[in-house]
C-alpha cells in the first residue's frame, strides 16, 4: 500500500497516516508502548492532552483505530502513564466509538476544560502499530474531505476528497443521502438534510476521484463506503455530487427534542433562550426533518450544556431555511449562562419528556 503514497517520504509515512485521519494523536507517558499511553492531541501546533472526564472505551476505540492499534481494551483516567505538561486540549470528549478520528466527537472546544493534568486520559489498544499489516482500505480512511463550490456554507456544498495530494469531485450516480450521512458525521455538521445532484453547487474542475458511491450510512468516513476504484468514473464535472448537512443538533434527550446546538468556527455551542419561541423552534425542527414545533423550552430544560454560547435574540420567522439566517446579535456575542440554554420539542420526537 505504501506504493499508493509513493510521494510522501517514508520517514515520514506513519506522521503523515494519522495527520489525515484527523487531528494528530500520539500515545505518550510512563510505561506507554506504541499502542497504549497517555492520549495526546496536536492542534494549533502545539501538542496536548485530553481530559479524563467522561472518557470511556468508546473514546478509547476512536484513539486505537485512528492510530491502528486495533481494539481498545480499556479507556484509563487519573494520568496512569504519568500527568503531561501544556496544554489540556479535549474535555468531555464523547465518542459513539464509530468516528474516523477524535476531533470529530463530541467535546467542548479546543482549549475548553476544567481540569488538571493529574485528570490526563490514557487508552490501552489491543495491538502493536505495524504499518505493514495494515489493509489499503484501512489506510484508506486517511482521505480528507471539504465542502465547496457557488452557495457553499461549512456544512452544505459540492463533494471534495483530496486523494494523492490533489482535490477532485464526487460522481453522482448512486448517490443518495445515505452517502451524505457520511460526509455529514465526517465534517461533525449533524445530520444530512439531502443528496444534491447534478452539480448543484456549481462544477468542479480536475479530477473526479470517486463514483458509484455506495454507503450504508454508518460508516466512518466517505472512503470507507463501497466505491470504485480511485479515478475510475465514468462521469463529467456536470455530475458533481454534493451534500446540505443540518448544521445543528439536539442534546440531551432524543432525536426531535434536546437541547439546541449549531456548529460554527468548528465547534459546537447552543443558543441563548433570550426572545426564544415557537417561530425560532419551527425553524429547528424543519432543518432536522422532524416536523412542526410542539414548544420551545427555554432556561436549560435539557440541561446545560457547555463551552460555546453561539447565538442570542434570534428572531426567526418561521420561514428560514437555517437557524443562523435569522435575525440574531453575531455569533459568539450574547450576554447569558448556559442555565439559559434553548430547546426545541418537535412533532416527530419520540418518549417526550414532561415540560409541563
Amino acid at each position: 500500500f505504501k506504493r499508493l503514497f509513493s510521494y510522501v517520504p517514508e520517514m515520514y509515512f506513519s506522521d503523515f497516516v494519522m495527520i489525515h485521519l484527523g487531528v494528530q494523536i500520539r500515545l505518550a507517558g510512563s510505561g506507554s508502548t506504541q499502542c497504549s499511553g497517555r492520549v495526546e492531541v496536536y492542534y494549533g501546533g502545539v501538542w496536548g492532552t485530553v481530559c479524563d472526564d467522561n472518557w470511556d472505551v468508546n473514546d478509547a476505540k476512536v484513539v486505537c483505530r485512528q492510530v491502528g492499534c486495533g481494539t481498545a481494551l480499556s479507556a484509563l483516567q487519573s494520568a496512569q502513564f504519568g500527568q503531561g505538561t501544556g496544554k489540556i486540549w479535549l474535555d468531555d470528549v464523547a465518542c459513539s466509538g464509530y468516528e474516523g478520528s477524535l476531533s470529530a466527537c463530541q467535546h467542548r472546544g479546543f482549549g475548553t476544560h476544567d481540569c488538571k493534568h493529574s485528570e490526563d486520559a490514557g487508552v490501552v489498544c489491543s495491538g502493536e502499530k505495524n504499518f505493514d499489516s495494515l489493509t489499503v482500505s484501512s489506510i484508506l480512511k486517511s482521505v480528507q474531505i471539504r465542502l465547496a463550490g457557488s452557495g457553499s456554507t461549512q456544512c452544505s456544498g459540492r463533494v471534495e476528497v483530496n486523494y494523492r495530494g490533489v482535490w477532485g469531485t464526487v460522481c453522482d450516480d448512486n448517490w443518495d443521502v445515505n452517502d451524505a450521512k457520511v460526509v455529514c458525521r465526517q465534517l461533525n455538521c449533524g445530520t444530512a438534510l439531502s443528496a444534491p445532484q447534478s452539480a448543484q453547487f456549481g462544477q468542479g474542475t480536475g479530477k473526479i476521484w470517486l463514483d458509484d458511491v455506495a454507503c450504508s450510512g454508518n460508516e466512518g468516513s466517505l472512503s470507507e463506503c463501497q466505491h470504485g476504484e480511485f479515478g475510475t468514473h465514468d462521469c463529467e464535472h456536470s455530475e458533481d455530487a454534493g451534500v446540505v448537512c443540518s448544521g445543528v443538533r439536539l442534546a440531551g434527550s432524543t432525536r426531535c427534542s434536546g437541547r439546541v446546538e449549531i456548529y460554527h468556527n468548528n465547534a459546537w455551542g447552543t443558543v441563548c433562550d433570550d426572545s426564544w419561541d415557537v417561530k425560532d423552534a419551527k425553524v429547528v425542527c424543519k432543518n432536522l426533518n422532524c416536523g412542526t414545533a410542539l414548544s420551545a423550552p427555554q432556561s436549560a430544560l435539557f440541561g446545560q450544556g457547555t463551552g460555546k454560547i453561539w447565538l442570542d435574540e434570534v428572531a426567526c420567522s418561521g420561514s428560514e431555511g437555517s437557524l443562523s439566517a435569522c435575525q440574531h446579535r453575531g455569533f459568539g456575542t450574547h450576554d447569558c449562562k448556559h442555565s439559559e440554554d434553548a430547546g426545541v420539542v418537535c412533532s416527530e420526537a419520540q418518549h417526550l419528556p414532561d415540560i409541563s
